[in-house]
């Protein structure tokens, strides 16, 4: 678990992050881990003193399967709200499929470190389809009434919804797999781009850079990899480039 500041919090399961926002006893979650990471995202709740019951909401930067896994469980168990940006909720009620699939992994399995990692999340339930049926659409751009008072920016191109959050008053922005820092298989850390395949549309993954880099935010939270601090403007104009 990182403390980002006094009330942002970076906690990691299987080899992904999520995010809690505390204000006062209320949180907001950050996307949700694999549904392996159940009981780690209970976890890192309790670990800075509060229960289930004070989420407000889980945020969803995208619907991928290491981003929802406890979703079902938090909705079910807690009645926990579910929110993603419109244009993603047609991938998270499994209408429609925008992710790398088993033969993208299969294809690279020769290198130790794809194997690795297919093997670690396998064990969390990677291979599952988890079908979220219960999320609703924010409005982007509009400041969320929410703890943290995030503000969501589309960033289409990981997925057709991918989204970042920016939290203003902390400096700070939640980027999903929109921009990560870190993964099993890339090679250095630092502002990055996940590989091709992991995008559903490379080319706009690369145009969505611009738009982060426009944001007013000197601390990246993403959703692979360690936090990041630095100047977003230049470090997204360098990836363009």
């Amino acid at each position: 678990m990182d403390r980002v500041t006094s009330s942002v919090f970076r906690a990691e399961g299987t080899a992904v992050n999520w995010v809690i926002l505390r204000e006062g006893r209320d949180l907001t979650l950050i996307d949700a881990g694999y549904p392996g990471d159940v009981d780690a995202v209970l976890a890192s709740v309790a670990a800075i003193g509060h229960r289930p019951e004070d989420l407000r909401a889980v945020l969803v930067t995208h619907a991928h399967v290491d981003h929802v896994g406890a979703l079902n469980h938090l909705h079910e168990r807690y009645g926990t709200p579910v929110l993603m940006h419109p244009d993603e909720l047609a991938n998270a009620t499994g209408e429609r499929h925008e992710s790398a699939t088993p033969a993208d992994v299969a294809r690279r399995a020769w290198r130790p470190s794809v194997l690795r990692w297919s093997l670690a999340i396998t064990r969390a339930g990677g291979t599952q389809h988890p079908v979220v049926t219960h999320a609703r659409g924010f409005e982007p751009g509009v400041p969320l009434d929410l703890p943290g008072r995030p503000v969501p920016v589309h960033l289409p191109g990981h997925t057709s919804g991918s989204a970042a959050f920016v939290l203003p008053e902390a400096g700070i922005v939640v980027t999903g797999d929109a921009l990560v820092t870190g993964h099993p298989l890339l090679r250095g850390t630092g502002p990055q781009l996940l590989p091709d395949f992991f995008h559903h549309d490379t080319a706009a993954a690369r145009h969505a850079l611009e738009t982060l880099g426009r944001v007013d935010a000197d601390v990246v939270v993403p959703g692979h990899g360690a936090p990041w601090r630095g100047d977003l403007r230049a470090a997204t104009a360098r990836l363009v480039a």
